[in-house]
């Protein structure tokens, strides 16, 4: 018999279901009821009036009147937010302020205002309503839950508190789930990621988890904490209430084989895609690479073809021009006042009927030092298939080019990957995973056939590499993630010298 949580639970589940059944079924008109919204609010800021949003009624209207920008471009008017000034990208001021890092320029500082800050709640909540209705299984309500995340102690930044996304989040947990809640307040508040580890496995090791939610990387090192302390075999036998897990940040497909040895039974997963600048899509089939773009949540989204991106005038298309695997550079209008922002992320459309994408990389995060325009999820697809062929288990890794041999010889691609488990013959592991690459990218198998490139080089790297080198850079833990591959060797070139 359900509980009354559940009861409750199940509910709320069948009305967040109709809702977005209502939008998802006229998905153009969603989006264009969402630009006049933008519009209408926004036209008598700063930055509406400097762009004429007043006149704006159309997609081509909105690309004639707003640039594309990054946090970099938009940053002239962030800052005067930042200052403290009044209706400038948005009415009034910020609610919070989102700080994230890895600018040229330091810290961003991304708005979040009252109308944006309840999208990123009921997202999540809906995330896990979906699967409650998809899989008819809502017992994860009764137990304990934790989300790894940021500390939720915020600083103030000209009157406006300001910390982790995650961090500003953890303050809107339901007051039904308080009690549910795992950990405490005071091991959430601990700094130092490697500290509050050890104080989240001493209040979760006798808890009755049931939802688990994070980042992978973290996540997976708090599982191996765990298991050390309590001397069990795997997670699900640490947790046998254990119902969900919850993913986001990065692509989880390269931590899946590792996941399922460290839960050691099957344990449903749902994928996110959350980030400062609003929640953008969410997994809403079970067993699914699938993600279901929110169309009705504050964000007007553009697409920009990723091989025009850096063209002086790239095509900029509305939802409605979108064609089904197509690589698309993202960009946001949203009602936090960022406006034809460039995330830096790429998206694939896999379907229409709802509009669901995958997220297949960074715009800036690709290798094309000789042309290839090597980009994330083509990694990703080449180290599960050699992971597939060859063995080995494998927690992490990037990509960098190398253009000048110490050596001598041709350039190549040089992959640092820590293993768990090497595989047996790392020559056979580097030449499954470079022809798997040269399927996924055309340009590549030409530079390799050509005899303008080499095959790729594999450089084992010891299962903590990738700690020790976020510890390095003051990144450890959080919301921070590591590159899969860069178009220079600012990483590769640390990690060789730790």
């Amino acid at each position: 018999m359900r509980s009354l949580k559940e009861f409750a639970a199940v509910q709320w589940a069948a009305i967040a279901d109709r809702q977005t059944r209502a939008w998802a079924s006229k998905p153009i008109e969603s989006q264009q009821r969402t630009l006049a919204q933008l519009m209408a609010k926004a036209s008598a800021t700063s930055f509406g009036q400097d762009h004429g949003f007043s006149e704006v009624r159309s997609h081509q209207d909105l690309v004639q009147a707003v640039p594309l920008r990054d946090y970099e471009a938009l940053r002239p008017y962030i800052d005067r937010v930042v200052a403290g000034e009044s209706d400038v990208l948005w009415p009034g001021r910020p609610t919070y302020f989102a700080k994230t890092s890895g600018t040229t320029s330091g810290a961003k500082y991304i708005p979040l205002t009252k109308e944006s800050v309840p999208y990123h709640i009921t997202s999540a909540r809906n995330a896990l309503f979906a699967h409650m209705r998809a899989t008819g299984s809502s017992k994860m309500v009764n137990g304990s839950m934790i989300f790894l995340q940021g500390s939720p102690v915020l600083e103030d930044k000209n009157g406006i508190p300001t910390g982790r996304l995650s961090g500003i989040t953890a303050h809107f947990v339901p007051a039904y789930l308080q009690k549910n809640r795992k950990p405490s307040w005071e091991a959430n508040c601990i700094e130092d990621w490697e500290e509050k580890i050890e104080a989240v496995v001493r209040e979760t090791l006798h808890a009755p988890m049931s939802l688990i939610s994070g980042i992978p990387p973290w996540v997976q090192m708090y599982f191996e904490r765990l298991l050390e302390v309590s001397g069990k075999s795997s997670v699900g036998e640490v947790f046998p209430d254990l119902e969900l897990f919850v993913t986001g940040g990065v692509a989880f497909e390269p931590y899946r084989a590792r996941f399922e040895e460290l839960f050691g039974r099957k344990v449903p997963i749902v994928q996110t895609y959350p980030a400062s600048e609003g929640f953008i899509a969410y997994q809403d089939q079970p067993d699914s690479l699938d993600l279901l773009l929110l169309l009705d949540n504050g964000i007007y989204y553009e697409f920009v073809p990723a091989d025009r991106y850096f063209d002086e005038n790239p095509p900029r298309l509305s939802l409605a021009e979108v064609q089904i695997g197509v690589n698309y550079a993202l960009i946001m209008h949203t009602n936090a006042g960022l406006w034809g922002y460039s995330i830096g992320d790429t998206v694939e459309f896999v379907g229409t009927s709802p509009y669901r994408i995958r997220v297949t990389g960074r715009i800036k995060h690709f290798i094309s030092a000789f042309g290839e325009h090597v980009i994330g999820s083509e990694v990703e697809h080449a180290l599960d298939q050699a992971v597939a062929a060859q063995g080995g288990k494998v927690r992490e890794f990037t990509v960098a080019p190398q253009v000048n041999p110490s050596e001598g010889g041709l350039p190549y691609h040089e992959w640092f990957i820590a293993f768990d488990q090497a595989p047996s013959d790392l020559q056979a592991f580097a030449l499954s995973l470079d022809l798997a690459l040269q399927k996924k990218n055309s340009y590549y198998h030409d530079l390799i056939s050509s005899g303008i490139l080499r095959p790729c080089v594999v450089r084992a790297l010891g299962s903590d590499s990738f700690i020790t080198y976020m510890r390095s850079v003051g990144k450890l833990g959080g919301q921070n993630k590591v590159p899969r591959l860069m178009n220079d060797r600012s990483i590769a070139d640390k990690l060789i010298e730790l």
